[in-house]
């Protein structure tokens, strides 16, 4: 988060910026050894910009410590943090597997036509036969020729019947399969709520259908006070164990069409549909009444380590807002918040001195 007030970056700036880390990642990479394809840039690139808090933390520590970058543990990175790129895979198989399924189909279809006709053709003639003078022999033979036929034809029905269940099965499995996957790519891998891929397709939704129903709709973001002090006093596996808690304390609170998500690091979003303002401050404090109550206790030793607390900002969507400017207003109320001592959740800017 960029604090209000603060000077925007440039293009020029960001450009640079974008270099100086591509630089990074590359020079990373090749003093590890790591193969320079996109899937494993992504990860360095996401390691040498702080992008990503976990992924930074791992490979930093996997950095220092001289630890082997192997093809799984690469590939562990990728299931983990990055379930787009998973999702991409995915689709591509998933794919393959319905092309693969469909020509099955096609051409069990196209043989059980080409019977079809063959089918056809034996009634038509011996439609024509019927017609003729037959001894009773010749129509004995005649009418065991018809009943062979129909006996294969109905044979092949079966067996088409049958494989084409056993494609539409597969087709099944196959789209179960990614939509498990898709699942997976909108829900943060640590927290087990909603990702930023998630909140950003629900708050498009939401601002929507707020709007074509003439409904309220409002926005809280809080982040965890003094998160890294917990980190650096107590270490990462205990920062997890924190922000594990805080999305838990969300999820406690948070139901119906709401929708609770990590925004990054130790930020988090809750969308409140159909909740005014002044509904979604007495949720917001709430929520961080449910999180200041929780004990935070270390796992390894069962000591009580202390008191989380957060602080939030909580703004209401007006008719001029997009889902950006939407968001960056109740990022400047949680700033007012962290500057008002943290702890408190605010929904209206502090006004403005004009300068003398």
């Amino acid at each position: 988060m960029v604090p209000s007030g603060k000077g925007k970056i440039s293009a020029m700036d960001r450009h640079e910026r974008a270099q100086a880390l591509a630089k990074t990642a590359l020079a990373v990479m090749a003093e590890r050894k790591v193969a320079p394809t996109p899937e494993n840039y992504q990860i360095f690139f996401a390691y040498a910009s702080g992008e990503n808090p976990a992924v930074a933390r791992i490979v930093g520590d996997m950095v220092s410590q001289r630890r082997p970058f192997s093809p799984d543990v690469l590939e562990d990175l990728r299931q983990r943090f990055f379930p787009a790129s998973r999702e991409d895979r995915a689709a591509e198989s998933f794919g393959a597997g319905i092309q693969q399924a469909m020509t099955t189909a096609m051409s069990t279809l196209e043989a059980a036509g080409r019977d079809t006709v063959a089918y056809g053709r034996t009634l038509s003639e011996a439609r024509s036969e019927l017609g003729e003078e037959h001894s009773p022999e010749d129509l004995q033979k005649l009418v065991e020729n018809l009943r062979g036929a129909t006996r294969a034809m109905e044979e092949r029905t079966r067996e088409l019947e049958g494989k084409l269940q056993e494609s539409s099965h597969e087709i099944g499995e196959l789209k179960s399969k990614l939509d498990n996957i898709r699942k997976e790519s909108l829900t943060d891998p640590l927290t087990g709520i909603a990702n930023r891929k998630a909140f950003d397709t629900e708050l498009a939704q939401a601002i929507a259908q707020a709007r074509a129903a003439g409904e309220p709709l409002s926005l809280m973001m809080c982040d965890i006070d003094k998160f890294k002090v917990f980190n650096d006093t107590w270490g990462h596996q205990t920062g997890d164990q924190v922000l594990r808690l805080v999305a838990h304390c969300l999820s406690e609170n948070v139901k119906g069409r709401d929708t609770a998500a990590r925004y990054g690091g130790e930020e988090f979003a809750v969308i409140l549909r159909q909740t005014p303002k002044d509904a979604a401050v007495t949720l917001a404090n709430q929520i961080r009444s449910t999180v200041e109550s929780k004990k935070l206790v270390k796992k390894s030793t069962g000591d009580i380590l202390g008191t989380i607390t957060v602080s939030g900002g909580v703004a209401e969507l007006s008719a001029a807002d997009s889902a950006a400017s939407l968001i960056q207003r109740a990022d400047e109320c949680l700033y007012a918040a962290k500057d008002a001592g943290r702890n408190c959740i605010v929904s209206e800017l502090p006004a403005r001195t004009a300068a003398a």
